[in-house]
This record gives C-alpha cells, structure tokens and sequence, in this order.
C-alpha cells in the first residue's frame, strides 16, 4: 500500500506540473463549453436543453486529450518497466495510476461543471445532477480509456488507435450520463435507472479495466 500511494502522489505531482496535462484537459473543456453559446446562437431554451449534452461530451473529449499520458511518460524515461518488474502486482500499479490521473484531470472538470453550467443557461439544481453525472460516470472513462493507453503506449503514433478503441467504449457512459442529467432536469424518465447503470459501467470499468491495461501492457513490453 505504501507503493501505491508513493505511486499516486507521484502521478499527482507530475500531471499537475506545467505541460504535465492535467491543465490541457481542463483548460479544452473550457473552451468548448465557452465557444458552445457562441455556436447555438441566443436561444436560451435550445441552450439550456443542450446543456448536459455539452457538458458530458466535453468532459469525454478533455479526457481523451489526457489519457495518452498515462502511461506515455514512463515509458519514455523507463519508469514503466520498474513498474513491471516490481514486486507490487502490474494490475494494482494500473489502478493506482489511473486513479492519480482522474484525481488529477477529471475532477477538475466536475469542480468546474457548477461554473461552466451558468454560461449554458443551467440553473443550480441542472448543473449539479450534471457534476453528480460526472462523478459517477467519469471513473469509467478513465479506467476504459486505460486499456487503450496501455495497447497503445509502444506503438508509433498510438493516440490515434487509443481513440478509435476507447470512443467506441465510451459512447455508453456518455449515452446514459446524458440521459440521467436530462431525467433529473426535465424528465419524464426517473433519474434512478440511467444514474444506476451509469454507476455499474464505472464498477465493471474499475474491476476490468486494471487487468485488461495490465495485459495491454505485458503483451506490448514483451
């Protein structure tokens, strides 16, 4: 447990340095949701409609830009084969990591959710279903898109193949977390079940998630 937390504090540490990528994450969800108003025109109703929607697939996307990191960095210095042959079992290590980087760059944007609502024309019982969505839904992200970074991570050009095969696993998450901000907004679906199966796909991305990296891993150092 010692290594793990030594492991977490370190990935902190580093995704939260300058160009370490938790501020490019954050600072693309911005933009997206600040330029979105500007797309859609002065409709405040067609606006505040389309607010969870953008909320949700601007998380998707920030996430996407940081996830190429995450296991990029300590190939690149050799960190990652220390990691392997440690004595700390490889799919622990993937947990971990993958828990620094949402504690790093995905809780962030559902701190930020509350703020960036108001320019979508969300009042506060609409922005806060949305941050309550995201943080159910987000650790799913992280933990599927871990299994892309992990196949892609000694590859040439891999983040272009890390985002083919993580888009395509996380169309659920970003379908049903829309779906239980718009149950808890406008309705008439009860806001339990989208929030309930969103809550599942981040356990089964929590228990799959750090084997399948794990495996990625092992089958690409090898």
């Amino acid at each position: 447990m010692t290594a793990l937390s030594a492991l977490i504090r370190r990935d902190i540490r580093i995704a939260l340095r300058v160009g370490g990528g938790a501020l490019i994450g954050v600072l693309f969800f911005l933009t997206v949701v600040v330029l979105m108003p500007f797309a859609v025109g002065p409709d405040l109703a067609l606006l505040s409609r389309l607010g969870p929607a953008i909320l949700w697939l601007g998380a998707l996307l920030a996430s996407l830009l940081t996830l190429d990191r995450l296991f990029m960095a300590d190939h690149e210095d050799g960190s990652l084969d220390l990691i392997t042959m440690s004595r700390t079992p490889l799919e622990l290590a993937c947990a971990a990591k993958a828990l620094a980087h949402w504690l790093a760059a995905g809780l962030p944007l559902i701190v930020a959710t509350p703020v960036l609502g108001l320019l979508l024309n969300l009042d506060m019982v609409a922005t806060s279903a949305v941050a309550l969505t995201l943080l159910a839904g987000t650790p799913a992200l992280t933990f599927t898109g871990m299994i892309g970074a992990g196949l892609a991570v000694t590859l040439h050009r891999g983040g272009l193949l890390m985002a083919v095969l993580v888009l395509p696993l996380s169309i659920p998450v970003l379908i049903f977390g829309v779906a239980a901000s718009q149950a808890a907004i406008v309705g008439p679906m009860t806001f339990g079940a989208p929030f309930s199966i969103l809550c599942a796909l981040s356990l089964v991305s929590l228990v799959v998630g750090p084997f399948a990296a794990a495996a990625s891993l092992r089958h690409g150092l090898d």
